[in-house]
């Protein structure tokens, strides 16, 4: 994989839970590197919970294999929906799980799609979204009096506040995306004429967190 090539995974582990008529779901989502990797989870979870009535799974591994599986629920109730809240959102190298324990009542085709789905989703939402993309590691150094001119003009240009310290003056570390750092370092010094120093120290391909 070429380190330019960005791609939007999950941002850790995530996991949430949806009770429907009493069937109570549990959706987990990983990120993964590769298809041994997400196997593994599904393989952890059937473990895990083999007193459930279904363990539905969905992955999809960049330049890989995508699958899912309904695990028994009717087709394409499950699985696909599970597979489609990822594709929908172009989240790959991601594993899920949804674990269903059946309450007694059959929620019928589209209550299942719908159970499954917002299951997967919830878990996406708690697990939140990394782009992995090369960036800068931008150390900058301000008075306290653009610090807060400074922090507002971040997200603009894509860029991601990692560390900060509080001492004479405010430095700041900073993942910038590589087309952005120029323009970046730009307008902070025009913010502040001339006065805010920054430098590029490394240059990264790692993921960092945007929602």
């Amino acid at each position: 994989m070429a380190a330019h090539e960005e791609y939007l995974t999950p941002a850790g582990y995530g996991e949430a839970e949806l009770v429907e008529k009493r069937s109570r779901f549990i959706g987990r989502v990983w990120a993964v590197a590769d298809e041994a990797e997400a196997a593994a989870r599904v393989a952890e979870m059937r473990q895990q919970h083999r007193d459930a009535t279904h363990n539905v799974f969905a992955y999809i591994i960049r330049h890989g294999q995508t699958r899912y599986s309904d695990d028994g629920e009717p087709q394409g109730t499950s699985g696909m929906p599970t597979l489609n809240v990822f594709q929908s959102e172009n989240i790959t190298n991601v594993c899920c799980v949804v674990t269903r324990y059946y309450g007694g009542t059959l929620l019928g085709a589209g209550g299942l799609v719908r159970a499954y789905s917002r299951t997967a989703k919830l878990a996406l939402d708690a697990a939140g979204v990394a782009i992995m993309r090369q960036w800068d590691l931008v150390l900058l150094t301000c008075a306290y009096s653009y610090y807060d001119k400074l922090k507002a003009i971040i997200p603009d240009y894509d860029g991601n506040m990692q560390h900060s310290d509080f001492g004479a003056d405010i430095t700041l570390e900073l993942l910038l995306p590589v087309a952005r750092t120029d323009d970046f370092i730009r307008a902070a010094r025009d913010m502040s004429a001339g006065d805010i120093q920054a430098a590029v120290m490394d240059t990264v391909f790692r993921g960092a967190r945007i929602r």
